[in-house]
C-alpha cells in the first residue's frame, strides 16, 4: 500500500482543477476512482450515503485513504455539525490521516476551528447557506482554512432561488466566495454541475466559473473529468499569447497587439506559463 502523503507534498489546491466526489460506501467506486484523471479525490461521507450504510462507508474512507490515490491528494466529506454521525466522522478521519477534510454546511467560523482542532487535518469549508455567505470572509480566515468550496444546490435552496433559474442568479453569491477565498489567500472551488447527459451545459459552466476566479470545480461523476480539466487548463491560444507577451515586453506600459501592457500584465503571462508547466508535470 502506499503511505499518505503529507499535504505539503500533494499537488497545491490552487492548481486542483477537478475534485471528484466519490460515495465511500461504494468500494468498486472508489477502485475505479483510482484510474480517473481527476486531480483530487473526496470520499463522501455525507449527502451520497444512506444513513443505514455509514459505518461500513467510514471504514471504506480509512481504507482508501490508507491506501492511498497515487499521490494525488484527498479528503473525507464528514457530516455537518449537528447530525449524528458527525463525531464518528471526525474520528474515522483521526484513524484515516487525509491530507484534507471537508466541512459541510459551514456557516461560522468557529465549526471550522472545531474540525480542524478534532481532527489536526486542513479544512476545505463549504459554503451552501445565506449566514454562510454572510460569514464566508471570516470562515476562509479561521486558521486551518486552506480552501472554500461553494455547495450551489444547498445555496440556492437556501436564497430561494427556483431550481429553473439560470446560474445568475446566484452570481453575486457565487462572487462573494472567491472574493473571501482570496481575500483570505486560500483556494476556492465551484459547485457541482447536476446534469450527467449536457456536456455542453457542463463545459459553459465550467467557463462562468474560471471567469468569476474560482481555481477548479467540484463534480460528480467521472464522465465531467476531462471537460473541467480542459477548462481550468492554460488553452494552447493562452499559452502562446502569454510567451508573446513576455517576449515582447520592454518595460514600463506599451503598446502590444492593439493594447497597452505593463508588468502586470507580464505578471499575468508568467502565472499562465507557470500553471501551464505545473499541470503538464
Amino acid at each position: 500500500m502506499n503511505a499518505v502523503r503529507d499535504p505539503s507534498a500533494t499537488m497545491p489546491l490552487r492548481l486542483v482543477r477537478t475534485l471528484l466526489f466519490v460515495p465511500a460506501s461504494r468500494p468498486r467506486a472508489i477502485e475505479k476512482a483510482r484510474s480517473l484523471d481527476c486531480d483530487f479525490i473526496i470520499l463522501d461521507l455525507e449527502d451520497s450515503v444512506l444513513p443505514e450504510d455509514r459505518d461500513q462507508a467510514r471504514q471504506n474512507a480509512v481504507d482508501a485513504v490508507k491506501a492511498g490515490f497515487d499521490g494525488r491528494p484527498c479528503a473525507i466529506r464528514i457530516n455537518a455539525e449537528g447530525r449524528s454521525d458527525h463525531g464518528l466522522d471526525m474520528v474515522a478521519v483521526r484513524a484515516a490521516m487525509p491530507p484534507y477534510v471537508i466541512v459541510p454546511k459551514v456557516i461560522e467560523a468557529r465549526q471550522a476551528h472545531d474540525v480542524h482542532l478534532v481532527t489536526q487535518r486542513q479544512i476545505i469549508a463549504m459554503i451552501e447557506s445565506p449566514v454562510g455567505l454572510v460569514n464566508a470572509q471570516r470562515i476562509a480566515r479561521e486558521p486551518g482554512v486552506v480552501a472554500l468550496l461553494a455547495g450551489t444546490n444547498d445555496m440556492r435552496r437556501g436564497l430561494g432561488v427556483p431550481p429553473d433559474a439560470p446560474r445568475s442568479a446566484i452570481s453575486l453569491a457565487l462572487q462573494s466566495i472567491v472574493l473571501a477565498a482570496r481575500a483570505a489567500g486560500v483556494a476556492a472551488f465551484d459547485g457541482v454541475y447536476n446534469n450527467l447527459e449536457d456536456p455542453e451545459g457542463l463545459a459553459q459552466e465550467c467557463e462562468e466559473g474560471r471567469h468569476i476566479g474560482f481555481d477548479g470545480k467540484s463534480i460528480i461523476h467521472p464522465s465531467h473529468i476531462a471537460i473541467a480539466n480542459g477548462s481550468f487548463s492554460p488553452s494552447g491560444p493562452a499559452v502562446e499569447q502569454a510567451k508573446a507577451i513576455i517576449e515582447a515586453f520592454t518595460g514600463g506600459a506599451q503598446r502590444y497587439d492593439g493594447r497597452m501592457i505593463e508588468s502586470m500584465h507580464v505578471a499575468e503571462a508568467k502565472a499562465i506559463l507557470e500553471r501551464a508547466e505545473r499541470l503538464r508535470g
